[in-house]
């Protein structure tokens, strides 16, 4: 299967989640290199800092992210770690 880059997840975050005030993605791979899952997609972590999550939880803060994600993930992530900060808290 192939995988979903760093770059493709941070273009699809970037167009559904502005204005952001960070975004990093970081493709963690190779640190599950062996493992059964590592055939199966990408494992990503993506730190966010955008006004979109200002008052939201965080399972609705990692909704919104998943949402915005949705048509990427079956191309690909097996994993993805998510930090996401209002500004307030970054």
């Amino acid at each position: 299967m192939p995988h979903v880059t760093a770059a493709e997840v941070e273009r699809v975050l970037r167009e559904a989640l502005s204005p952001l005030q960070s975004l990093e993605v970081i493709d963690d791979s190779h640190l599950h290199a062996g493992h059964a899952g590592a055939r199966e997609g990408s494992h990503l972590t993506v730190k966010i800092v955008s006004e979109r999550m200002a008052g939201l939880s965080r399972i609705a803060r990692h909704r919104l992210v998943y949402d915005a994600l949705r048509r990427v993930i079956p191309q690909g992530i097996h994993a993805l770690a998510i930090e996401a900060r209002s500004p307030e808290e970054a």
